[in-house]
């Protein structure tokens, strides 16, 4: 698998797991994506991200929206 290849799949699992540990539906999470860039930060530090555990992702991408101003009461 390519290394673009396995960001998307990184990018895919996360939306999953934001939609199921927010209990938003998966329009929303990418309408929150979306708004904060969150699927290109997830890109941009995929050197990182590749070596933590999706939760450990999702809470840094947590924070990562916090910092935009934007919350989730999970």
């Amino acid at each position: 698998m390519s290394e673009k290849e396995e960001i998307i799949f990184m990018q895919t699992r996360l939306v999953r797991l934001a939609s199921k540990e927010w209990h938003l539906p998966v329009d929303e999470i990418f309408n929150i994506f979306g708004k904060a860039d969150v699927l290109g930060y997830i890109e941009k530090c995929y050197g990182i991200f590749h070596c933590e555990g999706d939760d450990a992702i999702l809470e840094d991408i947590t924070e990562f929206l916090q910092r935009k101003g934007i919350q989730i009461s999970a």
